[in-house]
């Protein structure tokens, strides 16, 4: 009877290719959708992962925004990490270049990461020089027109022969000293990636901008065990330099990890129910058509009635053919959505990509389940036709 009951079923839905596979679409968005967003959500996690870890776990970001005519100088930090050794090991002043773009040879490139910092910035970021030489403390006393370049910068930009070469930041011109290393993750090795990047001193940087402070520094911590003393004390020491109004804002960047985690899992889940909505409409259309069927085979229905068949068999058969509708649906859904997450994977973020296993199966069964949610109404509805009814239907 099951077997039976299978055969016609697949026949039905056989039998009207184009309309089972408009029917379909819905599913097929809806979970193709889901993974997709799914896959991008962890694409996201994983850059953002390998973006801190190659930075270190045991940095404090210090970010300080003043309104007022106080500020607070390079000195001034390192008097404060001076005063507590049992906190903190070093830092790097990160000094900001505005809204210049890297331009060579009257090419701009807008994504370079530019930044200006001391001698210690390579080491406090695990990099490491593997052309010339790296940014030294001669370099921040004469303010020299020097830079150290990335990976990326070295064989995107300049063939990897950069070292020796110049490049222009704003009106400036900087002479290439040192060529850092590549990183060894791909997420690294991209345009906007870690291996992006342009360092200056940071006194050239402030000397060009006529600024005596800076807003950004990282703090390399002496151990992670102290780090919720080390970012208070910071924090206070600080506030007490700049005025009331003034913003300062100390976080260690294993806390800004997890924060930005938390933010992309509530992004993700937000899209993700929006992209529910896609299976919504699609089990909506299950119903629309598992009525139409009903009406098409009133006749089929009546005949079977009228020689014994139970309400039970009738409904089997109509939820059967609504969960092979959905099933099949799901499944061109989850070949679409892998090859979605592929794609994206490879465009955005230059890696590969694959979807949780979990969330495909989870995904079949969804449309699984929305076949027997959506298509029990008409089961019901077919099974409680009336025999002399049904087969006096045209």
């Amino acid at each position: 009877m099951i077997k039976e009951t299978f055969k016609q079923a697949v026949q039905n839905v056989l039998s009207n290719k184009v309309r089972t596979f408009l029917t379909m679409l819905g599913i097929i968005i809806g979970v193709m959708a889901v993974i997709v967003i799914v896959g991008l959500g962890n694409g996201m996690t994983h850059m953002m992962q390998d973006f801190y870890s190659d930075m270190g776990s045991d940095i404090l970001a210090v970010n300080i925004m003043t309104a007022s005519t106080r500020s607070v100088e390079v000195n001034d930090v390192y008097r404060i990490i001076n005063e507590k050794p049992e906190y903190y090991k070093g830092l790097s002043p990160i000094a900001s270049v505005g809204g210049d773009t890297l331009r060579v040879a009257g090419e701009k490139y807008r994504r370079t990461y530019i930044s200006g910092v001391n001698e210690d910035y390579t080491t406090i970021n695990n990099y490491k020089v593997a052309k010339g030489r790296g940014i030294q403390y001669t370099d921040l006393i004469d303010n020299k027109n020097i830079c150290v370049i990335g990976d990326y910068v070295d064989r995107r930009i300049f063939g990897g022969n950069g070292l020796g070469s110049t490049l222009k930041v704003g009106a400036s011109e900087y002479r290439i000293v040192g060529v850092l290393e590549g990183r060894s993750r791909p997420a690294a090795q991209y345009e906007g990636g870690n291996d992006d990047i342009v360092l200056i001193p940071y006194t050239t940087l402030m000397s060009v901008n006529n600024t005596s402070s800076v807003s950004q520094y990282y703090v390399v911590l002496q151990d992670a065990d102290h780090s919720d003393e080390a970012q208070e004390y910071m924090q206070k020491s600080i506030k007490k330099l700049v005025s009331k109004d003034d913003y300062v804002y100390v976080q260690s960047l294993s806390a800004a990890m997890a924060q930005m985690s938390s933010m992309i899992n509530v992004m993700v889940g937000v899209l993700t129910a929006i992209a529910g909505i896609s299976l919504l409409v699609g089990g909506i259309g299950i119903m629309n058509i598992m009525l139409v069927t009903v009406t098409e085979r009133t006749r089929e229905i009546g005949i079977r009635k009228a020689i014994g068949a139970e309400r039970k068999s009738i409904i089997a058969q109509f939820l059967i053919e609504a969960c092979m509708i959905c099933g099949i649906g799901g499944l061109f859904g989850i070949a679409a959505g892998y090859i979605g997450t592929l794609i994206v994977g490879k465009l955005s973020f230059k890696m590969i990509l694959w979807p949780s296993p979990s969330v495909a199966v989870g995904s079949f069964f969804i449309s699984v389940a929305l076949g027997v949610i959506f298509g029990l109404y008409p089961a019901i509805k077919a099974s409680g036709l009336q025999p002399v009814d049904a087969l006096r239907a045209d």
